[in-house]
């Protein structure tokens, strides 16, 4: 069985990488996906913010890191794979091209306008993913 979760480095994202562990400690045959999208608009931010492209990468890995070693700690097995480009889009994108059976995302929690406005990450996905989907708050 294949388990993917959907990490931004939120507080959220970690409750929902730990759902996912778990889900996979209990299915012997699962393995678990971690899915990093960088957002084109916040890398431009990013960039600017950065001195330098090797410090924008240590701040990914940072968010990354800690989730890759709960995982190891629990003797699960990962694959990482790291997108480019809108988190909605490329997380549909891939979770439907490879063919996910479960997939775990936290949500951001945005306030009424902002999501009415922008819409969630979260919300998007459930939408348009062929699997069942688990939305960790």
């Amino acid at each position: 069985m294949r388990i993917a979760v959907a990490i931004d480095g939120s507080d959220n994202a970690l409750r929902a990488a730990k759902l996912a562990i778990t889900l996979c400690k209990c299915l012997p045959d699962a393995h678990l996906e971690i899915i990093y999208v960088s957002d084109y608009n916040k890398a431009k931010d990013e960039r600017l913010l950065a001195q330098s492209p090797e410090s924008l990468t240590l701040k990914r890995e940072q968010k990354i890191h800690p989730i890759v070693e709960l995982a190891a700690d629990a003797e699960v097995k990962t694959k990482m794979t790291m997108l480019k480009g809108n988190p909605s889009q490329e997380i549909i994108k891939y979770v439907n091209a490879e063919h996910i059976d479960q997939l775990v995302i936290g949500s951001r929690g945005l306030n009424t306008l902002q999501e009415m406005v922008l819409g969630s990450v979260s919300h998007k996905v459930m939408k348009h993913v062929d699997c069942p989907i688990t939305i960790v708050k």
